[in-house]
């Protein structure tokens, strides 16, 4: 068998962090996932992701695997691990992936070369795939159907789940392997997601962040009135306690201030900004 080069596959370097390997794998998965890529040799490509980051993405694996690889291996170089029998479940050069969705090189490694039960296999690895959802789902919970493996399942989407945490469905992942689902957030065109902490932007007038206002606000529970105080600025921060992503605790929502001024198009409009520029020169100057 050949040796492969997890790093390789996922299109990282030796020392890229976990979040590094992880934002590949989901990059890799989203293209390749044989339920959405019509790309020739997809389903090979989100199977050699998938394994790579079962791999990469486990960091007792990742140890015994950088220790065999520092050893000297590269790519396409004979590997034949100690016991090995050289008769994989395709021959002895077989280079792709058996019956439990892992190539050879995976099970010498992680499965034939452990012994235990069944001749030496440890028990079938998870399968994983991720899944992005609405931001509305997430604040209320809900319900999602989502197509794996051929077939479709309803899948419970809790409240406030984490973008990156992880939902187990037991048996679901085929050949009777667990799948992992990975939640993502959606992008919004309103909202941004910083934890569980909701940021949305509100432009404001000159006059109305100088002398203070209240403004419609929109949030993942409906709207709200907003009062924003006098003399405040552009970039401001105003929080909405518990208006966040629901949890324990649950999370705030930020509205930041945006000043925008309106373009005067009537005489009166000019004079009116030119008294306010004269009204207030010594303000400026004092800057």
């Amino acid at each position: 068998m050949q040796f492969k080069d997890y790093y390789e596959v996922l299109g990282v370097s030796p020392d890229a962090d976990e979040k590094a390997i992880k934002s590949a794998y989901r990059r890799l998965a989203r293209k390749y996932h044989p339920d959405v890529s019509k790309e020739t040799g997809a389903e090979e490509k989100f199977k050699a992701a998938n394994e790579a980051h079962e791999v990469l993405g486990n960091p007792e694996r990742r140890a015994e695997y950088d220790r065999l690889r520092a050893s000297g291996y590269r790519p396409g170089d004979s590997y034949q691990p100690p016991q090995w029998d050289g008769r994989g479940p395709s021959g002895p050069d077989f280079e792709g992936f058996g019956e439990s969705g892992f190539s050879d090189f995976f099970e010498s490694l992680f499965g034939r070369a452990r012994g235990g039960r069944s001749g030496g296999r440890t028990a079938p690895a998870d399968v994983r795939a991720h899944l992005d959802v609405d931001l509305e789902s997430v604040y209320r919970g809900a319900s999602q159907r989502v197509d794996v493996n051929g077939k479709t399942l309803e899948i419970k989407i809790p409240a406030g789940i984490a973008a990156g945490q992880v939902i187990r469905l037991k048996g679901q992942g085929g050949q009777g392997r667990d799948l992992l689902l990975e939640i993502g957030y959606r992008p919004h065109h309103t909202f941004t997601i910083e934890g569980r902490d909701v940021i949305v932007h509100r432009t404001v007038t000159p006059w109305e962040a100088a002398l203070g206002t209240q403004l419609e606000v929109p949030t993942l529970g409906g709207n709200v009135h907003l009062n924003v105080p006098p003399g405040s600025s552009g970039g401001k921060r105003l929080r909405l306690r518990g208006r966040g992503m629901p949890g324990e605790p649950a999370g705030d929502q930020f509205v930041v201030l945006e000043l925008r001024a309106p373009k005067p198009t009537t005489d009166a409009q000019r004079a009116a900004y030119q008294a306010l520029a004269k009204a207030f020169a010594d303000a400026s100057d004092a800057k």
